[in-house]
């Protein structure tokens, strides 16, 4: 049953371009569910949530305090990671000390920095603004260490499902050259390398609400995080704020958000100005022996 999902989740990898393709969902008189790249009598387009979004806003949010008529604006950062931000001023109508431009600012770890403070520019007159607010987690600054990644779990061998630029999931930004493999739901998952846990999932059942599924995020000393995705529910065994090791257990593999079978997705990140991309990687070790279905060897 194992070795059938492992051709199934790799005939989705099976492609000469690098365009997304169509993959098609049936299931038959049994309630067996296949993907194909075919249509088929019965079969609907099987939509893919390129949707990797850590949903941030309690743990980083501007606050607005007004006292004796002046307008304080903050950034409260309550990650264990730096938090790239972005602020201006539209709709300002008697206001003075806005800034001239836009304020792109670099919010350390569990901090709150003022970026501006507003008052009226004609008394006894109200004023009005309204602010724009982006962030990105991570600090685009400082130069990345090389770094050849060892295994991030325990047991196998395993093979690729889709590797760096795979025509499934693999286009986007934050996915490019990220590296799923496929293995037994329940393998061991550890840290590829040393870092502080930034930011967990340990709740999501099957499909869910979120793509990534349950997940780990480490962010390592250079500056880049490791991002361990579609992780067994209830399984992950560190804490935000905790700081792992090479080889510390993290939680074990699963089959949930976006997955079309048990496999681990491994991708490296890091924030490039305003947002978070997939960077390339290499593992220290051949994955197995076994074929590379992303790159269509049978």
């Amino acid at each position: 049953m194992f070795t059938r999902l492992l051709f199934l989740c790799g005939l989705f990898m099976v492609a000469t371009s690098a365009m997304a393709m169509t993959i098609y969902k049936s299931k038959d008189a049994y309630g067996v569910v296949s993907y194909s790249d075919r249509p088929s009598k019965g079969a609907h387009v099987f939509v893919f949530r390129d949707g990797m979004v850590e949903h941030l806003e309690r743990q980083v949010r501007l606050i607005i305090t007004k006292k004796n008529g002046v307008h304080s604006v903050y950034v409260r950062n309550d990650l264990y990671a730096p938090v790239e931000v972005e602020l201006s001023f539209a709709g300002v109508k008697n206001a003075s000390g806005v800034p001239g431009g836009t304020i792109r600012r670099v919010i350390p770890l569990r901090s709150s920095v003022r970026l501006a403070q507003l008052t009226a520019a004609k008394g006894g007159r109200s004023l009005a603004y309204v602010p724009k607010f982006k962030y990105s987690l991570g600090d685009p600054s400082g130069p990345m260490v090389g770094y050849r990644y060892p295994l991030p779990w325990r047991g196998g061998p395993f093979r690729i499902s889709q590797g760096a630029n795979g025509p499934y999931s693999h286009f986007g930004p934050k996915s490019r050259y990220a590296i799923d493999i496929a293995m037994p739901e329940g393998t061991p998952i550890i840290a590829a390398r040393g870092g502080v846990v930034v930011k967990t999932e340990n709740r999501q059942s099957g499909r869910g609400t979120d793509a990534s599924g349950n997940f780990v995020r480490v962010l390592h000393d250079d500056g880049t995080m490791g991002v361990y995705l579609h992780l067994k529910k209830g399984s992950v065994c560190v804490r935000e704020g905790q700081r792992v090791q090479v080889g510390s257990a993290l939680a074990l593999s699963g089959n949930t958000g976006n997955s079309t079978g048990p496999h681990l997705h491994f991708v490296v990140q890091r924030n490039t100005g305003l947002g978070l991309v997939s960077i390339p990687y290499q593992f220290n070790q051949p994955v197995g022996a076994l074929p590379n279905f992303a790159l269509g060897k049978q």
